[in-house]
């Protein structure tokens, strides 16, 4: 269909390097332990629910 819009990206992941605290690393280690889920996981998931709040 001409002209319409992708909403995705052509790669659904793309690299993102970031710096934190260790303390802020060591509590996502964590609580990634207990949930049994990945570092990755935590993050995308906190990130997701932040952003999708009201402003």
């Amino acid at each position: 269909m001409a002209g319409k819009i992708n909403d995705e990206c052509q790669d659904p992941t793309q690299s993102l390097t970031i710096e934190l605290p260790c303390q802020i690393v060591e509590r996502i280690e964590r609580y990634a332990k207990k949930n049994g889920t990945d570092v990755t996981g935590v993050l995308i998931e906190a990130l997701d629910s932040f952003l999708r709040k009201p402003e």
